[in-house]
């Protein structure tokens, strides 16, 4: 016997991007959500296995992290969930040779929205802060690899992000991170 669906996976423009909504169960006693499957995420996104989960809390409003990706071999999937406060997430598309590459998809996740984004390999990933005290939780399914950890820089004006708030914080590494230039072709997810 098959159990009914937890989730619900809306397509977003890029292809192999989703919003991923979950499907509370509840009573005047509280709710159940489930926050992964492996069997429902992989038939609908080919996400199932979890190589690790991390949680971030940032404090401050405003805040912009990003926009990270790992190169090959250490290319990564990962579903990002708000549990507390809210963010713009985003997601740009470095695929080489993709009809979409270097277009991106801005979601707003907040931990009242009970819903998450697959970011799917070959896109690079980040937030900035709405509300005081976010907490994301990430599951990957790969594991981090500094020596193949990369960034674009998330004011470089190739990637054309409109970040809804004036930038409170960023680190040093972030700003760091090159703009594109013509030479850039991606990475083979």
């Amino acid at each position: 016997m098959q159990s009914a669906e937890r989730f619900s996976f809306e397509a977003l423009h890029l292809e192999g991007t989703f919003r991923i909504t979950r499907k509370k169960l509840g009573d005047e006693r509280g709710f159940l959500e489930r926050m992964f499957c492996g069997r429902e995420l992989a038939e609908h996104v080919g996400f199932g296995a979890i190589a690790q989960i991390n949680r971030t809390m940032t404090r401050a409003v405003g805040v912009v992290r990003g926009m990270h990706y790992q190169n090959i071999p250490s290319v990564e999937a990962k579903i990002v969930t708000c549990l507390r406060g809210a963010i713009l997430d985003v997601i740009v598309d470095i695929r080489e040779g993709s009809p979409t590459f270097l277009q991106h998809v801005a979601v707003s996740l907040s931990s009242d929205d009970d819903s998450a984004l697959y970011v799917p390999h070959g896109f690079a990933h980040g937030f900035q802060t709405l509300k005081p005290d976010t907490e994301l939780l990430y599951l990957h399914d790969n594991y981090y690899d500094p020596e193949h950890e990369r960034g674009l820089q998330p004011l470089d004006p190739a990637l054309a992000i409109a970040w809804p708030l004036e930038i409170s914080q960023m680190s040093e590494r972030d700003r760091n991170h090159p703009a594109i230039k013509n030479d850039f072709e991606g990475i083979v997810p």
